[in-house]
């Protein structure tokens, strides 16, 4: 008996080296950083602004943000230079920080290196990125959109940042590495196409990622954009909104003007006020989304209405047992 318990023992601790050593040398499975050069000119880099700040909102997770203040706006100065923390405390299975994208960390990375972090998911070196940074959805995106997004992360000042390097726990500092994929790039639609243009607009934006539920960091594709994710933040909790077309919990019963209008309310500076102790704040970024073009939020919302209402009432903010 005690033979066939050390040989099942054996057997455990073979298959754990061997599972091991798999996820640590055979993966990420990704393809080299391609060879490429990014031609930079004014309307790429304008391009390439507008869809890391106000569509993808890659600047919104690299800059630093002003938590007293609703939604989090970005601090002055800060642009670019990473350093936002994302912890255990918050849910997050270690200690994570968004690197700096400014000259001062990428001036030694080549375009291909940047092209293929924001597309697979793995930084310099070809090591997995934790997907708090959303590229299994960037990874979707056309090329050319990428591409105008380095022509635009090229241009920005340099800010020196000293940046803590990531804590992973375990085990997912061996799971992550499944994470990162090849690309399956698509074509930026017709403009004119305002469903489909949506749909691809609602990718770049990762819009799903966080107005989906999620059990062990898993999306629950079945509750697809109903809302109720939860985020812990220091005072409570914040949980996402049903996007769906239900009538009852959704926005089914919404104008385009009144979709339209939520967003572009907080263009204006006022309406970022500062939050008390008995608020809790919100993680959307309403600051870099309420500059998205006004057609881009209409083919947004024509999106929307043709997806699969679901029922779900989301109470949206939960303050030390307090719901509001």
């Amino acid at each position: 008996m005690k033979k066939i318990i050390l040989i099942t023992l054996l057997i455990l601790v073979v298959a754990t080296v061997g599972l091991a050593s798999y996820l640590t040398l055979f993966l990420p499975d990704v393809d080299p950083a391609p060879k490429l050069k990014v031609l930079a000119t004014t309307e790429s880099i304008k391009h390439g602004e507008y869809l890391a700040t106000n569509v993808a909102a890659c600047m919104d997770c690299h800059s630093s943000r002003d938590w007293t203040r609703f939604s989090g706006p970005l601090k002055n100065g800060t642009l670019g230079m990473g350093g936002e923390y994302f912890g255990p405390e918050m849910g997050f299975p270690g200690k994570f920080y968004a690197r700096n994208l400014t000259p001062t960390n990428l001036g030694d990375w080549t375009d291909g290196e940047i092209f293929r972090a924001i597309t697979s998911g793995v930084n310099k070196d070809g090591k997995a990125l934790f997907p708090v940074m959303p590229y299994p959805y960037y990874n979707r995106m056309d090329k050319n959109d990428v591409l105008d997004i380095i022509a635009y992360l090229r241009s920005l000042s340099p800010i020196e940042n000293e940046i803590p390097t990531s804590e992973i726990q375990f085990p997912m500092n061996f799971i992550m590495n499944t994470f990162p994929k090849k690309p399956i790039f698509s074509n930026q639609p017709d403009r004119m196409d305002s469903i489909k243009y949506g749909e691809y607009l609602i990718n770049t934006a990762a819009c799903m990622d966080c107005h989906t539920q999620a059990d062990k960091g898993q999306l629950i594709l079945d509750k697809a954009f109903a809302g109720g994710r939860e985020f812990i933040l220091p005072n409570g909790i914040a949980r996402s909104a049903n996007i769906t077309p239900d009538k009852k919990t959704g926005i089914g019963s919404w104008p385009d003007s009144l979709f339209i209008n939520r967003f572009k309310a907080f263009s204006h500076p006022e309406n970022f006020k500062p939050i008390t102790n008995e608020q809790v704040n919100t993680i959307m970024p309403w600051t870099m989304y309420a500059g998205m073009e006004t057609h881009d939020l209409q083919a947004i919302f024509s999106y929307l209405k043709t997806i699969k209402p679901i029922q779900n009432e989301v109470i949206h903010f939960q303050h030390n047992g307090i719901k509001n």
